[in-house]
């Protein structure tokens, strides 16, 4: 009865996704409910998480509740901790979820709702959870390792060097750039400033509380750290509006940056129970609750997606950024459906905070579910908007004109009408001075989530209060990331020094510590402090490579994850990985080729080097001429090692499939957990 109740029940959601992701995809000519989203989001992300992830986990991983795990055999409260599956889930899912779930799909949103929805549900389940759930697997049976480490033992000594120098260079990109997306957005918001700087103390308190005070009593510590969260919301507003508590808490970009730099620090060498867990379990309160209470206003308002399902920008003259639906909708979408960063996190933190192996589904493929639903909630956001509204918020001056009248005809022109009236009051109710070429995509959808949120919580009248509160709630997302990929290279860094003096690849000595954390935090701290001092300098010049970066990551994951799969002796499913592998090569090494090469400016760097090359000389140009050429020289780079890693998988692949290689796969040896008894 119960078996015939469940197949009923189960077949019931796979006909009403079927039928939501339907409308979504079909229907054309006329707008549709935003709530045809949520339905068919909700609807895939359960059926891919109760059969798809136990396929993988039972078939594939086979994981086993007895097996100890690394936290607890090799335990040493400070980076290797037996740990709260909960307090995991909410670090885990603190650190991957950065700028890119909320940024990417609002920036993608100039194709229409169409091909960002698609991607996020169908790269989330069959990509990027998969990517985080095996990575997380298979360094836990590793002690812990680094993906870097694990290319380096199962694809080879030149895959895993050639993998180390590639990831270890596009994570200090990635570090600078969030770091510098962090200090444009608390530059000018002693609201955002506050509320962050208390969730450190918040943080410190909750560890020694969980820690020394009452140990393993995680509800009493979540219900703690959620009112004091809510106080520091509330305190970061008050402080907003009072002028001399405003002006302490208004700080320039080169304070900040010194200020974030020091935190990353302390992050990366402080034991991991004290500061960095704590911290991001306490910021998930804030994101899943934000975006909980976004899909509650969406609900109840079930307001209409404005934004056509395609729009007129599909064949790449696009203003918010150049560039055809394929390949790159799928860079600038990587968060939510699938990250290369997320593989560090799976083989850096939080591996060593495992309890069990049955707990890495929860995290691993969980938590990306979540990061995705958060994806989906952007483009809901952005695509509730007029595309007026959206084209003259996220449009450069240079494409649209500087004065809002200009720009204002120029997007009308295109058949997105607009009025620089309209968007002066838009501009008003948030508290702003303009709201047009505010670029970058957090800024739209901080006014897509203030609707949805005024409209059901509050009324017009606190428009402004939630925009704020979005500006604050982006800035959170993206300092988790820092910490914990700070945190995550020094893993490497010391896996790598370990292999030239043995104490230096001590996780727990000090001095190695010290020395490893200063050395990362020096690397992208140097590009972060030259980036804010020179507007063309810095992580500035490399800023355009974030996108592909990350997917080449993905890229060096995924060869790792399917090697393994057939060193197992199950490559009958290999494809489970490969597939995900196959389709991201096409996009990245595509989306590469057409950033070097592209005749248009818009698009190549090349091609913008040899146009402002032909331009008037100045000392703005001569850097930016530079700029490009580094950024083609620097992708060109990138591709030619992750190109060599993936040769070097082929090789072991076919070695193995053919007999002509030995199968080794160097896992821990099987040791029993205690923990079960303890438990039972």
């Amino acid at each position: 009865m119960n078996k015939t109740l469940a197949i009923l029940g189960w077949g019931a959601v796979a006909a009403l996704g079927a039928m939501a992701v339907g409308v979504i995809a079909l229907r054309r000519g006329e707008p549709i409910n935003a709530m045809w989203l949520v339905v068919a989001a909700s609807c895939c992300y359960a059926l891919g998480y109760r059969f798809y992830s136990r396929f993988i986990a039972t078939k594939i991983l086979v994981l086993d509740g007895l097996r100890a795990t690394p936290a607890e055999r090799l335990e040493n409260g400070r980076d290797y901790l037996v740990t709260n599956k909960w307090v995991v889930f909410g670090h885990h899912f603190a650190a991957i979820a950065g700028p890119g779930p909320l940024v990417g799909p609002v920036l993608a949103a100039q194709f229409g709702y169409l091909p960002g929805t698609m991607w996020v549900l169908a790269g989330a389940v069959f990509a990027g959870c998969v990517q985080d759930f095996v990575i997380l697997l298979f360094s836990v049976r590793r002690d812990g390792k680094s993906l870097t480490e694990m290319a380096k033992d199962e694809i080879g000594r030149l895959g895993g060097f050639v993998a180390y120098a590639a990831v270890i260079s596009i994570l200090v990109i990635l570090l600078a750039v969030c770091a510098l997306i962090v200090v444009n957005a608390l530059k000018s918001s002693p609201w955002g400033l506050f509320t962050i700087a208390m969730t450190m103390p918040i943080a410190l308190l909750m560890g020694v509380y969980l820690r020394r005070i009452r140990p393993g009593k995680v509800l009493e510590v979540s219900a703690l750290g959620f009112v004091l969260v809510l106080a520091a919301i509330w305190g970061g507003q008050y402080v907003s509006q009072n002028a001399a508590l405003a002006r302490v808490f208004t700080l320039s970009a080169p304070a900040l940056a010194i200020l974030i730099m020091a935190y990353g620090f302390a992050a990366s060498a402080l034991p991991v129970w004290l500061l960095l867990a704590p911290r991001d379990y306490l910021s998930t309160f804030v994101k899943l609750g934000t975006i909980g209470l976004l899909g509650v206003g969406i609900v109840a308002l079930h307001p209409t997606l404005h934004m056509p399902a395609l729009t007129r920008f599909v064949d790449g003259t696009g203003p918010v950024f150049a560039g055809k639906i394929f390949p790159f909708a799928f860079i600038t979408i990587a968060c939510g459906a699938i990250s290369g960063f997320h593989s560090l996190i799976s083989s850096g933190t939080t591996p060593k905070l495992i309890a069990r192996e049955t707990e890495t589904r929860m995290v691993g493929y969980g938590a990306m579910m979540a990061e995705s639903a958060v994806a989906l909630m952007a483009i809901v956001a952005a695509c509730v908007m007029k595309p007026g509204i959206y084209f003259a918020i996220n449009s450069p001056a240079g494409i649209v004109g500087q004065a809002p009248a200009a720009a204002a005809a120029t997007i009308s022109s295109w058949g997105f009408p607009v009025t620089a009236a309209d968007m002066q009051a838009l501009a008003h109710s948030v508290g702003e001075q303009t709201l047009f070429n505010r670029t970058g995509g957090a800024p739209a959808f901080a006014v897509g989530m203030a609707s949805i949120f005024s409209h059901s919580l509050g009324g017009e009248t606190l428009m402004g209060l939630w925009y704020h509160f979005a500006l604050m709630f982006e800035a959170l997302f993206i300092l988790t990331v820092l910490d914990a990929g700070t945190r995550v290279a020094r893993f490497m860094v010391q896996d790598a020094l370990a292999h030239v003096y043995k104490p230096l690849g001590r996780t727990s000595w000090y001095p190695s510590i010290l020395a490893t954390s200063a050395l990362i935090v020096g690397a992208w701290g140097y590009f972060l402090w030259q980036g804010v001092k020179d507007p063309l300098g810095g992580i500035n010049s490399l800023w355009p490579l974030f996108g592909i970066a990350n997917q080449l990551l993905a890229i060096v994951a995924l060869c790792v994850a399917t090697t393994i799969i057939i060193k197992m002796h199950r490559a009958k499913y290999a494809s489970v990985t490969l597939v995900p592998l196959a389709w991201l090569v096409s996009v990245t090494f595509t989306a590469s080729w057409h950033k070097i090469f592209d005749a248009d400016p818009r698009v190549g760097f090349l091609a913008q080097a040899k146009i402002l090359a032909a331009g008037p000389a100045s000392g703005a140009t001569s850097r930016l001429i530079f700029n490009n050429r580094l950024d083609a020289a620097v992708t060109g780079i990138l591709i030619v090692m992750v190109t060599l890693v993936l040769i070097e998988s082929a090789r072991q692949w076919w070695g193995i499939l053919s007999g002509a290689s030995e199968v080794r796969v160097k896992e821990s040896p099987f040791v029993r957990t205690r923990l079960a008894e303890e438990r039972g």
